[in-house]
């Protein structure tokens, strides 16, 4: 299922684990972001205005407006206190993460 207004880009693969009977499938909410390469597996959830990072594989449910980026995906700022997004990012597409400015000043 997916919802209004989402972005996905190349390569991405939405798709049941195989290891569970019934409804197998993603989730996606509304005005979210699907990176190049990403696979969303299993029954789970990806609220509304998240964003995936490129090439992530997602297992786990993904909250409302935050981020998240991996393999296995992990929400930027932890699971307990994770960074929310201030804009919807199917809309912006915007792909930066805020934390590339903590680590590093160069940007490709």
């Amino acid at each position: 299922v997916i919802g209004n207004n989402v972005s996905i880009l190349h390569g991405v693969t939405l798709g049941g684990t195989g290891e569970d009977c019934g409804d197998r499938h993603p989730k996606i909410g509304d005005g979210v972001l699907i990176g190049a390469g990403t696979c969303v597996l299993g029954n789970v959830r990806i609220g509304d205005g998240a964003k995936i990072g490129g090439g992530s594989v997602v297992l786990k449910e993904v909250p409302p407006r935050t981020t998240a980026v991996g393999n296995p995906a992990r929400l930027i700022g932890g699971k307990e206190n994770p960074i929310r997004l201030g804009k919807i990012p199917s809309f912006t597409m915007d792909h930066t993460s805020h934390i590339l400015s903590q680590w590093s000043d160069y940007v490709i």
